[in-house]
């Protein structure tokens, strides 16, 4: 077949033209190539023989960013069975026992970093008013990643003043506050001072975000000094469902709570492990904590519950955090108990803030939109406040709750409802018809069990409708156990309404300190990426090439005639499908020609596409990630064949993609990562 495709064709647009589509051809635009198969592409399943030359550190640090709340977690290589938890911060919430810190930043009216977590948010509320709207402090900004569609370097996130920042700039300050953070402690435990390079920076992502969204996350932290593009080894950027799923896999059953059996629910009283929010460890567990209670021992074996997986057993990962909930099923390749991710990662923007954001509705319906929205801009302390206040109620709501919740109105909303409408907000209540709000004499809002449990419902409904329809698939209909972590896995409801649904289909197990199970899973990830061996490509991958054209097989206004030679021009030439397993460190690999053979600059351009059937680079779906351009002039031309070889290969990593030309005559090379930000 390789015979059918000589002929040339040289890149410089020609008169010969078929009309242009609305995108640039490869073969059209100036002085870009059109390259062409050399006959049948094959794959080739090497592993990149430079993987296992690994660096080694001296720690591993991992870094949950969440929507809500953050923290960090390492391990020293030398003792990897000892996974420490950061220290506690100062400033904690009443009623909110974690080991994390309130995702918030604070710069100052210069738009400097001025603090992060608690200390932002307790400086920012002491500011008086007329100061604080100078300020910017920023919150749950995290989401904007996932909801963003065209996420790139220069999007923004919007302050509480309203005042627009880079949002590359506020990822990058918050990943250097944990760098220091994390260094600072480490240095004060060693007793020497702890360089960056001695450090493996594991950073966390829902699986479900797309790779715009990873690929930012990776450029903050080389902001931030946590690696560099030239020593991208240092930071792996780990997705939050595996990170759990590698934890989970070493649980001992003292550290779980499991929902299906008929004891566990018995002991679901409020007093017991539920109302504490898991803080409360087993006895067993006291014993094998050191005096901090911040180190976790994991024990170097395969904890009971997963000695009880066989080969080929499947088990969902269910990932509920603040902003959104992760799905992974994963399925056990033994002897090593090596994971393979089964079924592509899904899920969507079910995490806690949707109870936020319906308590923010009641407030609109109670006390008017116009007025929320106003008091939000005109009294930003005081709006965090009331949400901190919220926060500690949310905690407490549970299925079996009878007696109400009280949320504390801060003073200044209280007052500027008045001065806003000219009447009390007791009024306000009194006159809405919300039946389960009413107002107590202490000057709060009392909400009824119900209430409260009809917040939280629309989003548990979405979440619960998620899994249903996962359960739905061939794929996952045999899951064994549904391992259920992340901070709002805490929330009593959520455990309930899993367990009423699909207790009958397959255990339910909650890991004791559900709310750290990422952070702890992200540091053995760091400790041992290999774990995982196989993933799912959430994308489909190929290059833009040129086909000898056939009739009635190709559109006419594909039609490319050069040299008397007819071409198929933007062809989509597959590399992987979406959905296609993918080893880590996997190399695709496909041979091309130049079109025209005397050509010197090749050009190779990179597409991808949520759908798994593309044709042309010009389809919709289709969005260019990456250029390789490698440049031959100045090649000796001695023994070069008439149809020179470039070898393209694609290398799957754990959320990069890195790709590379190579000609094969004068083994020249060009190698880049796909970039989904910048095209």
């Amino acid at each position: 077949p390789s015979g059918q495709r000589e002929g040339g064709g040289d890149g410089s647009t020609s008169q010969e033209t078929a009309p242009t589509s609305a995108y640039s051809s490869p073969a059209r635009s100036l002085g870009d190539t059109g390259i062409t198969p050399l006959s049948p592409s094959h794959i080739v399943n090497d592993t990149d023989p430079n993987v296992s030359e690994q660096q080694t550190f001296l720690v591993v640090v991992a870094i949950d960013f969440g929507t809500t709340s953050s923290g960090y977690a390492y391990s020293f290589t030398k003792e990897p069975e000892c996974i420490h938890v950061m220290r506690r911060w100062e400033g904690g919430d009443p009623g909110v026992s974690n080991q994390k810190t309130p995702t918030t930043i604070l710069l100052t009216p210069e738009r400097k970093f001025h603090s992060f977590g608690y200390a932002a948010r307790d400086f920012y509320h002491d500011l008086d008013p007329s100061e604080a709207k100078q300020w910017l402090y920023l919150e749950k900004f995290k989401m904007k990643l996932h909801t963003t569609g065209d996420l790139t370097m220069e999007t923004d996130l919007t302050a509480a003043n309203g005042k627009k920042v880079k949002a590359l700039e506020i990822f990058a300050y918050a990943l250097q506050y944990f760098k220091e953070q994390a260094l600072k402690e480490l240095s004060d435990q060693a007793g020497s001072d702890f360089e960056n390079s001695d450090v493996r920076w594991v950073i966390t992502v829902p699986a479900i975000w797309k790779q715009p969204a990873k690929q930012f996350m990776r450029q903050a932290a080389y902001q931030a000094g946590l690696a560099s593009p030239e020593n991208s080894e240092q930071l792996i950027i780990a997705l939050e469902p595996e990170a759990a799923s590698i934890y989970c896999r070493k649980l001992r059953l003292h550290q779980m709570i499991e929902l299906s059996s008929k004891a566990a629910v018995n002991g679901y009283s409020a007093s017991d492990t539920v109302g504490a929010g898991f803080a409360q460890p087993l006895a067993k567990e006291h014993v094998r904590r050191n005096r901090q209670s911040r180190t976790f021992l994991v024990e170097n074996v395969i904890g009971e519950i997963w000695s009880e997986l066989e080969e080929g057993d499947k088990y969902v990962v269910v990932d509920s955090g603040g902003g959104t909930v992760d799905m992974t099923v994963h399925q056990i390749r033994l002897p090593e108990g090596h994971l393979k991710e089964l079924y592509k990662a899904t899920g969507g923007p079910y995490g806690s803030l949707g109870v936020d954001f319906e308590f923010e509705k009641l407030l609109c319906k109670i006390f008017g939109e116009d007025f929320i929205e106003q008091f939000k801009i005109k009294r930003p302390a005081a709006w965090v406040d009331l949400m901190i206040a919220f926060e500690s109620r949310k905690r407490a709501a549970a299925p079996d709750r009878t007696n109400p919740l009280n949320i504390t109105l801060p003073f200044s909303f209280i007052d500027y409802y008045k001065k806003f409408r000219g009447h009390s907000v007791e009024h306000a209540l009194r006159k809405s018809n919300v039946d389960f709000v009413k107002w107590s004499s202490q000057g709060m809002l009392r909400m009824s069990p119900d209430a409260m449990n009809a917040l939280f419902k629309p989003t548990i409904d979405s979440i619960i409708e998620h899994l249903r329809d996962l359960f739905q698939k061939p794929e996952v209909s045999t899951v064994k156990f549904l391992f259920l972590v992340g901070g709002f896995a805490e929330a009593p409801l959520l455990q309930q309404a899993v367990q009423t649904a699909f207790g009958d289909k397959c255990r339910i197990i909650i890991p004791q300190d559900v709310g750290l199970t990422i952070l702890k899973g992200a540091v053995l990830f760091g400790l041992d990426p290999t774990v995982i061996k196989v993933r799912r490509s959430p994308l489909t991958y190929g290059v833009g090439v040129l086909n000898r054209y056939v009739e009635g097989k190709h559109p006419p206004d594909k039609l490319l005639v050069k040299d008397g030679t007819r071409w198929c021009t933007d062809v989509f030439d597959k590399f992987i499908s979406a959905d296609q397993s993918v080893a880590l460190g996997e190399l695709v690999k496909r041979s091309y020609t130049p079109a025209k053979p005397s050509q010197l600059v090749i050009v190779i351009n990179i597409y991808s596409s949520e759908l798994d059937n593309v044709s042309f680079i010009t389809d919709p779906s289709v969005k260019k990630c990456g250029t390789l351009r490698l440049d031959l002039t100045g090649t000796s031309n001695t023994n070069v064949p008439p149809r020179r070889e470039i070898q393209t290969l694609m290398q799957f990593g754990d959320t990069e993609i890195k790709a590379t030309a190579i000609d094969i005559a004068t083994s020249k090379s060009v190698k880049i990562g796909i970039d989904f930000l910048n095209y």
